[in-house]
């Protein structure tokens, strides 16, 4: 797949398929252009902590199925449930770089984590763009498991 094809596309148009993403073998690139968020002890890669999450397992994957609607330019790319992992391009405004998101529920002695991932597709910088999208979903999805 080349750059070009990449810019052309709108929504998930032009990227490679979709395939599940094992956090628990996530090695994180060099560049600076991706974002790790991730429950305490679940990683050894560079991260956020997001603490666990003191809800049930289906409650926290609902949450996260929902965190990409209504984001401008964003778009699911695909999803298994029996994974409870979720997929998003999110395609910058004055561009068309893709980045991808994958958000991850998984269970938890006393409730559930989340792995949230945000890499863009182009390029070594995103001066700092998939760190502040992380950290803006993060918010929403605490707000969303707080009015639950």
């Amino acid at each position: 797949m080349s750059t070009a094809d990449l810019l052309r596309g709108r929504g998930t148009a032009g990227l490679p398929p979709a395939t599940p993403l094992n956090f628990a073998a996530l090695q994180l690139p060099a560049s600076p252009n991706t974002a790790l968020l991730a429950p305490p002890g679940l990683t050894t890669q560079r991260h956020t902590t997001l603490p666990l999450l003191p809800v049930s397992l289906e409650a926290a994957w609902a949450a996260l199925r929902m965190l990409g609607e209504g984001e401008p330019r964003c778009w699911k790319l695909a999803e298994w449930p029996e994974l409870r992992q979720v997929q998003w391009v999110v395609r910058s405004r004055l561009a068309n770089f893709p980045d991808i998101v994958v958000g991850q529920a998984v269970p938890l002695v006393g409730g559930a984590g989340i792995f949230l991932y945000s890499r863009s597709l182009i390029g070594y910088s995103d001066f700092g763009t998939n760190q502040r999208r992380m950290l803006a979903w993060r918010a929403r999805l605490e707000d969303a498991l707080r009015t639950r």
